[in-house]
């Protein structure tokens, strides 16, 4: 193959700039291939054009000619073609000002340097001309042999390693170019161009060929932002403008970068280049993966004996999990002990996580003097490290002697730890070890009750989706029969104290009982749920239900009545709390010895205290509360019952003599008394001595009380809806109210007020509302009831009422007349 070349040369003699600061220098093409099209030299033009740095004198000696920057690019053009070339300063005579020579080669697309060579490769070659040839149509060049530091592989080596603190940093913004295929570009601020060269041969050597042989580059430029190449390299003081978002700059003449790369490729090849061993990265080249992955070239520097951070170890052990058939025994086995180095204290979870795929992958496939070192790694970092979500390695790990040796020195760690007082609490942590425990042969058989007991409420934490430690659970329970039992028979034995709670759990996580064990308890749990949302409202019918799913009756074994009433009524619960109705359903579906076991008659008492005045069954659950369980309830709250049985008693006129009495006195006895009861107590009263059959002796009783809370009871009766009805219905008790409430003036105050206001906003709206007849009968009732001052009493107290203004309106009516 040949290559098409072309010079492009800055005005000769007195025709260059005259100042002394840095300007374009005018040029032009003086010798071009005519196989080269003229919309190249368009093109190459601006990418030829060369500055000196800012501040070099017109005129240089030799020397400092020399030390000006060399501007070495591979650039591609509009039409896929590529241009290599080399732009040099040059003083064609000693009174000449500085100018500048361009040599470049043209590569038509899909073509290369010959031989397969790098752009980069070329630098150094004797075949770069700094002169225009005589000829102005130059033949071909049959080659660019490469010569120089591009071979010097000790002269590159340290040069990678003097550029150590920014090697990461520059491979991956190099990775992120090519794999976003965006028009960013990567500045190398160096002092030397030469320099900026090393730069992109180290680069090359990195990167994949295919994409090593399409990095564009120019190793120097005054204006990188104008630069469209890949890889720019300025000067110190040309980096200064260099802000757009597109520009990573790396300034390899200033401070030490500070921090990591979070880039797995770029950080191994970079320990790579520092381990003077690019050879390395031939070899990973040969090894299965897509370009820039971080496997291949992890997994060649680990068996090279090349210490790498914890993301390359994942990196390495995340590959070789998925190929464990891309390397041989021997590299398996250098990889396995790199990963399982004593000593490394880095080592994270997603590290630990590839770990244990690898073991997973070559358990089996490779000898255990290969795989018990994970193994051993695995369970250590389980037991000493703390790190519950390490995958354990099968049981067969194991079963060698290298296993026995694990196990004697992991053995009595764990049995300490599990005889310890924390024990049990921390969920992954305890089964996590107990996992090991058996993986290793560890007995702790004499540990698991006292383990398992503490362990069990603590799986009722609550939260919200599956928690972290369900899956290493239920592989607990699937792998140790003796560990299933006694879990399942703890979390039984705790269910009726958190129902709720194991609901919950068992929502969350599917345990296996499905087996021989009774556990009624977890079984009316599991059962709950559907119970609830199928029976709706029927609350009863829910714990009947999910009482039938136990397996076991009431009267057999009581607790499994607080488990249902605890899932049907926990606390807390949408559903409410359960009314007076449902608390008699419940008495009568079980004994009250039952009841008594299990605990939950102190359910009932609040249902019935927590009934509203208006529940007629609040009431008789209080008769039977008090008979069934006599010893039981004692305190304000059988003071509390004992006024519901009151209130019984005085509906079913059943009640001794003496009510208002013993209603005060009750109440004495039940403080801080729920205001429903007293409303029922007192309502109760009030309702009876409303009646026209009344005991007059409890209703002076009650009036001459003094008690606001019983006459307000009563006020509040007789405003009531039934005996406004009445009032309107029935002269004769119309007249009757009239006179009890006219009948007591000395009373007392709250008597007389209450009195008064039936009076006005009860009775005489009610009179309002009769015909002439029916008040003339009501007039008649109250003279029949008392002497006939009572009926003129009526008749004056029902006329004022109906014919007059009173005294008020009287007034107000003058004042509006003599207006």
């Amino acid at each position: 193959m040949s290559l098409a070349q072309l010079h492009y040369t800055s005005a000769t003699g007195g025709d260059g700039p005259g100042t002394g600061e840095a300007e374009p220098i005018p040029a032009r093409f003086t010798a071009v291939d005519a196989a080269i099209p003229a919309s190249v030299l368009t093109e190459a033009g601006p990418l030829l054009a060369y500055e000196t740095p800012a501040g070099t004198a017109p005129r240089l000696a030799d020397a400092a000619l020399r030390a000006l920057p060399e501007a070495f690019s591979f650039s591609v053009l509009s039409d896929g073609s590529h241009l290599l070339a080399r732009t040099v300063a040059v003083q064609p005579a000693p009174i000449s000002a500085v100018g500048f020579h361009a040599h470049a080669v043209h590569l038509p697309p899909g073509t290369r340097l010959p031989g397969g060579a790098l752009p980069i490769a070329a630098c150094r070659s004797a075949r770069w001309a700094a002169t225009t040839p005589d000829r102005t149509l130059p033949g071909p060049l049959a080659a660019l042999p490469a010569t120089g530091h591009a071979r010097d592989r000790e002269g590159l080596n340290d040069f990678a390693v003097s550029r150590g603190p920014w090697l990461a940093g520059v491979l991956a913004d190099l990775r992120r170019l090519h794999e976003q295929d965006d028009a960013g570009r990567v500045v190398l601020v160096e002092r030397q161009s030469a320099d900026v060269a090393r730069w992109i041969a180290l680069a090359c050597v990195a990167l994949p060929d295919e994409l090593a042989e399409r990095l564009t580059f120019t190793t120097y430029t005054r204006h990188p932002q104008r630069a469209p190449q890949q890889i720019v390299g300025v000067l110190p003081q040309d980096a200064h403008e260099l802000t757009a978002p597109g520009f990573r700059v790396h300034t390899c003449t200033g401070p030490r970068p500070e921090g990591s790369v979070p880039d797995a490729w770029a950080e191994t090849a970079a320990r790579i280049w520092r381990s003077r061993t690019p050879e390395l990265f031939r070899e990973a080249a040969e090894l299965p993966g897509e370009p820039f992955a971080a496997g291949p070239v992890a997994v060649t520097a680990l068996c090279a004996g090349i210490a790498l951070g914890t993301t390359g170890r994942a990196a390495a052990a995340g590959w070789a999990a998925e190929r464990p058939y891309a390397l041989d025994a021997k590299r398996t086995r250098q990889l396995v002990d790199a990963l399982t180095e004593p000593g490394v204290d880095d080592r994270t979870g997603p590290e630990f996580d590839a770990a244990g795929r690898l073991f997973a992958a070559l358990d089996g496939r490779s000898p255990a003097t290969t795989t018990t070192p994970l193994a051993a790694m695995l369970v250590t970092e389980a037991v000493r490290g703390g790190n519950g979500s390490v995958e354990l390695p099968g049981r067969t790990a194991f079963s060698g002697p290298e296993g026995a040796a694990v196990a004697s020195v992991l053995g009595p760690e764990i049995l300490t730890e599990l005889s310890g007082a924390g024990a049990g609490l921390d969920v992954a942590r305890t089964v996590q070890l107990l996992r090991v425990a058996r993986l290793l042969g560890v007995d702790c058989e004499d540990l698991l009750p006292s383990v398992l007991r503490r362990l069990a409420p603590a799986l009722l934490d609550p939260g919200d989706g599956e928690p972290g430690w369900a899956p290493a659970l239920l592989e607990l329970m699937d792998e140790q029969f003796d560990v299933r039992t006694a879990l399942l028979g703890a979390l039984d034995r705790i269910a009726p104290q958190d129902p709720s709670g194991v609901e919950r759990l068992l929502g969350r996580v599917p345990l296996p009982f499905t087996g021989t064990q009774s556990l009624p308890h977890l079984r009316m749990c599991a059962e709950a749920p559907e119970a609830k949302a199928g029976c709706g409202a029927d609350r009863v019918g829910a714990v009947h239900r999910v009482l039938r799913a136990a397996g076991m009756s009431p009267f057999a074994e009581p607790l499994v009545l607080r488990t249902a009433v605890g899932l049907v009524w926990e606390q807390g619960a949408e559903t409410g709390t359960m009314t007076a109705g449902e608390g008699r359903l419940l008495l009568e579906a079980a004994t009250s010895d039952a009841h008594r076991t299990a605990g939950t008659w102190s359910h009932l008492v609040a249902a019935a205290l927590g009934a509203p005045a208006t529940d007629e069954e609040a009431p008789e659950l209080a008769h039977d509360l008090l008979r069934g369980f006599p010893q039981d309830i004692g305190g304000r709250e059988r003071g509390a019952l004992l006024l519901l049985e009151f209130a019984r008693e005085i509906r079913s006129d059943a009640a001794a003599p003496e009510w208002a009495e013993r209603v005060r006195a009750l109440r004495r006895g039940a403080e801080p008394v729920e205001p429903e009861v007293l409303g029922h107590a007192f309502g109760a009263l009030a309702e009876r001595l409303l009646a026209p059959d009344r005991p007059e002796a409890e209703l002076y009783a009650l009036v001459h009380s003094g008690d606001p809370d019983l006459v307000a009871a009563y006020d509040r009766a007789a405003r009531g809806d039934g005996v406004r009805s009445r009032l309107r219905a029935e002269p004769a008790y119309a007249a009757d109210c009239f006179a009890v409430w006219t009948a007591h003036p000395h009373a007392g105050e709250e008597w007389s007020r209450t009195a008064d206001a039936l009076l006005e906003e009860v009775l005489r709206p009610a009179v309002r509302t009769l015909c002439a007849d029916d008040v003339a009968a009501v007039e008649e009732a109250v003279g029949r009831s008392g002497s006939s001052g009572r009926a003129d009493a009526f008749h004056e107290w029902n006329r004022r009422g109906r014919g007059t203004l009173g005294r008020i309106g009287r007034r107000i009516a003058g004042r509006v007349r003599r207006g």
